[in-house]
């Protein structure tokens, strides 16, 4: 069955905690927050094989000229099928008119998948993040 795509937040918290889980994030952990983190989100397109959620991108916006990046994930099933390059073209087509699209790779070894698509490391930037104790 081929991959579809799509902009709807249609997955459930049992879908996208599998998904999370399937790629050892931590946030598959927290099914509440997370689903509620998704469909708070400005964008989440998700891959699919059948009823199956195989990927996700999720990326918040200030509505105008920023983008942010925040998942990028597929089923260690499907790696390798060029589906997180698919759905990181659909989501730089919807924000080509934002002066800024970023992103933050949570390893330094998928760098070169984000230069690929255009993405550049920025000139003098730093990653920088405050991790909540009681979780």
């Amino acid at each position: 069955m081929p991959v579809t795509y799509t902009r709807e937040k249609s997955f459930t918290k049992e879908q996208t905690q599998r998904l999370f889980r399937s790629v050892g994030w931590v946030s598959g952990e927290y099914p509440e927050q997370l689903h509620k983190a998704l469909m708070g989100s400005s964008t989440v397109i998700s891959a699919w094989d059948g009823d199956r959620l195989v990927g996700l991108v999720r990326a918040l916006d200030d509505g105008a000229m920023l983008a942010y990046v925040h998942y990028v994930l597929v089923d260690p099933e499907y790696q390798g099928h060029g589906i997180a390059g698919h759905m990181i073209e659909m989501l730089k087509a919807q924000y080509r008119d934002y002066f800024y699209i970023e992103v933050m790779p949570e390893e330094s070894r998928n760098a070169s998948f984000y230069e690929k698509h255009g993405f550049h490391v920025m000139a003098d930037g730093v990653a920088m993040q405050i991790v909540n104790p009681d979780w």
